[in-house]
C-alpha cells in the first residue's frame, strides 16, 4: 500500500476529526500488516536503523524542544535520560533481533514421538503506545523500538502537555515512516481516551496509576493486551551501615534529576531513627554541591502551573497536618520559571496525601524506622511500587529485602540507573504496573509466541484412538501416569 493512500500523520487534531483519523489509520495498518505479516529481520533492522538517524540528526531539537515544553529542562537531562538511553535501546535490538526472532526447539514429550516441536515468534499485528510527558522522547522510543523489533505497525499517542517536542517527534516520523508503518496522533485527553478504546493487537500506557483504570477498562471491552507502566510510591530503605554522604548523593541525583518528575524517582526515604539528623545534613550538603544554583540550567523546571500548584498544595496539607517542611534552596518561581526548590519532609503520617499519592516531584518524606523488620513491614503494607531502591552493604539483609518486599525493580546502593540497563526488563507489578518491556522482554512483549507441533507420515497417536485397546492402553497409562 503505498504512503499516499493514508492520511497525514496528525499533529493538532482533536474532536471528530482526529477520532476518525484514529480509526481509519487503525484500518489501514491493519490492512497492510496483513499483506505483510512476517516482516525479515533485514526489514525490521532497517527500520530500527531509520529511526536512529533520525533521532541523531535532531538531537539539538529535541532538546530545544523538551526545554521550551518545560519551560526550563536540563539539556544534560535530556541528552542523558531521553537521547542516550533511546539511541542505546536501538542499537541493542538490532544486535541481537536475529538471535530473538530464531524459532526455539522444544521437547515433544516421549509419549508423542515421533514428533517436533517449536516456538515460533510472530508480529502480533497493531500496536498502540500511550506516551506521558515527563520524558516525552524516551517513552516513545523505548516502546516503539520494542514494537518495530517484533515486527508490528504502530500508532503513538503523544501527550497533549508537551506541544513543541510531540509535534518534533510527529514530524520527524511523518518525514522518516509511511503512515502505514507508525503514524503519531497528537491531541486533547478525549482524543486519548478515544485511541486507548481501540482494537488494538497490544496497547503500551505509560501514566499515572489514576489513568491506568481507565485505559485497562477501555482495553477491555475489545480484551486488547495492555502492558501498563505506571508509578507508585517507590522507597528507599537506608541501611545501618552505609555511609551517609555516598547514599544521600545518590538519593538525591535520583530525586532531583527532572525536578522529581520521574516514574521512578525515591518518593520517600526510610532511615534508622539514630541516623535521620544525620541523613538530612548529608542530603543538605549533597544537594547544595550537585545544584549550587537553582537557575544554572542543571534544575529542570516543573511541566506546567497545574502540577506546581498540586506539589504547592500538597505540601501546605503536609504543613497544615504537622509535618516539619526543610527547604533546601530558594525556589526559582519569577516569570513562570516553576523551578521548585526540593524539601525534606519529616514528621508525616498517613493522613496527608504526599503520603498516599506518588508525589512526582522534588518532595522527599523521611520515615524513621527502628530496625529493618520494622521497615520492611513498613513497605510490604503499602501498594507495591515501581522501583525500590536499598543503601547497605551486608548481605543478609539484602537477601531479605529482595525476598520479602516486592516491586517492579530493584537496585542495591543506586537509584533509577536500572532503568537503563538494556538486559534488564522494566515493568510494575500490581498498582504500579504489568507487563515488561526493554531488550528481549519488549520483543516478546510485542510477540505471540506460537507453539508448533510437527508430525509425520507415522504418528503413535494411532495407538490410542478409539476403540481402545485395554491392554495397550493399560500399559501406556502405567508409564506416563506416574
Amino acid at each position: 500500500m503505498s504512503e499516499s493512500v493514508l492520511p497525514a500523520t496528525d499533529t493538532s487534531s482533536s474532536g471528530d476529526a482526529s477520532k476518525q483519523l484514529i480509526e481509519r489509520t487503525l484500518q489501514h495498518q491493519r490492512d497492510a500488516y496483513r499483506d505483510q505479516p512476517m516482516p525479515s529481520a533485514e526489514q525490521r533492522i532497517d527500520w530500527l536503523n531509520t529511526l536512529k538517524r533520525a533521532l541523531l540528526s535532531r538531537q539539538e531539537n529535541f532538546v530545544a524542544a523538551i526545554d521550551r515544553d518545560f519551560n526550563g529542562r536540563s539539556r544534560d537531562e535530556t541528552l542523558m535520560a531521553e537521547l542516550m538511553p533511546s539511541v542505546q535501546g536501538i542499537n541493542y535490538a538490532r544486535r541481537h533481533l536475529k538471535r530473538w526472532m530464531k524459532s526455539q526447539r522444544r521437547f515433544a514429550g516421549l509419549q508423542f514421538l515421533p514428533a517436533a516441536a517449536k516456538v515460533v515468534y510472530q508480529p502480533l499485528g497493531v500496536a498502540g503506545i500511550v506516551v506521558p510527558w515527563n520524558y516525552p522522547l524516551f517513552l516513545a522510543i523505548g516502546p516503539l523500538t520494542s514494537a518495530l523489533a517484533a515486527g508490528n505497525r504502530v500508532m503513538i499517542k503523544m501527550s497533549e502537555f508537551t506541544p513543541q517536542s510531540s509535534q518534533l517527534f510527529a514530524d520527524m516520523i511523518k518525514e522518516n515512516f509511511p503512515a502505514e508503518l507508525i503514524t503519531v496522533i497528537n491531541g486533547d485527553a478525549e482524543t486519548a481516551a478515544h485511541f486507548t478504546q481501540q482494537a488494538f493487537d497490544h496497547l503500551l500506557f505509560t501514566g499515572a496509576t489514576s489513568i491506568g483504570h481507565h485505559v485497562m477498562r477501555a482495553a477491555s471491552e475489545n480484551l486488547t493486551p495492555v502492558t501498563l507502566e505506571l508509578g507508585g510510591k517507590s522507597p528507599v530503605i537506608i541501611g545501618s551501615d552505609v555511609a551517609l554522604p555516598m547514599a544521600a548523593e545518590r538519593i538525591c541525583f535520583g530525586k532531583s534529576m527532572n525536578a522529581g518528575q520521574t516514574c521512578v524517582a525515591p518518593d520517600y526515604v526510610l532511615v534508622p531513627q539514630e541516623k535521620q539528623q544525620s541523613f538530612i545534613q548529608a542530603y543538605r550538603d549533597a544537594f547544595s554541591r550537585l545544584y549550587p544554583s537553582l537557575n544554572s540550567g542543571d534544575y529542570s523546571a516543573i511541566i506546567n502551573t497545574g502540577q506546581l500548584n498540586r506539589l504547592q498544595s500538597w505540601l501546605q496539607d503536609a504543613e497544615n497536618k504537622g509535618a516539619n517542611v526543610i527547604q533546601l534552596a530558594e525556589d526559582d518561581l519569577q516569570n513562570n520559571a516553576r523551578r521548585l526548590a526540593p524539601r525534606l519532609i519529616c514528621d508525616t503520617d498517613d493522613k496527608m496525601t504526599l503520603m498516599r499519592q506518588e508525589i512526582f516531584g522534588p518532595l522527599l518524606p523521611i520515615v524513621p524506622y527502628e530496625n529493618l523488620d520494622d521497615a520492611i513491614r513498613y513497605v510490604q503494607d503499602r501498594p507495591r511500587p515501581l522501583a525500590l531502591y536499598y543503601f547497605g552493604h551486608n548481605k543478609q539483609d539484602q537477601q531479605q529485602i529482595l525476598e520479602r518486599t516486592h516491586s517492579g525493580g530493584v537496585c542495591l546502593n543506586e537509584t533509577v540507573f536500572h532503568v537503563a540497563v538494556d538486559e534488564l526488563p522494566f515493568g510494575g507489578i500490581g498498582p504500579s504496573g504489568m507487563g515488561h518491556y526493554h531488550g528481549h522482554e519488549g520483543f516478546l512483549t510485542f510477540s505471540k509466541a506460537k507453539s508448533v507441533l510437527v508430525k509425520h507420515k507415522f504418528s503413535s497417536s494411532k495407538l490410542v484412538l478409539p476403540p481402545y485397546n485395554k491392554w495397550i492402553n493399560t500399559l501406556i497409562y502405567r508409564l506416563f501416569i506416574r
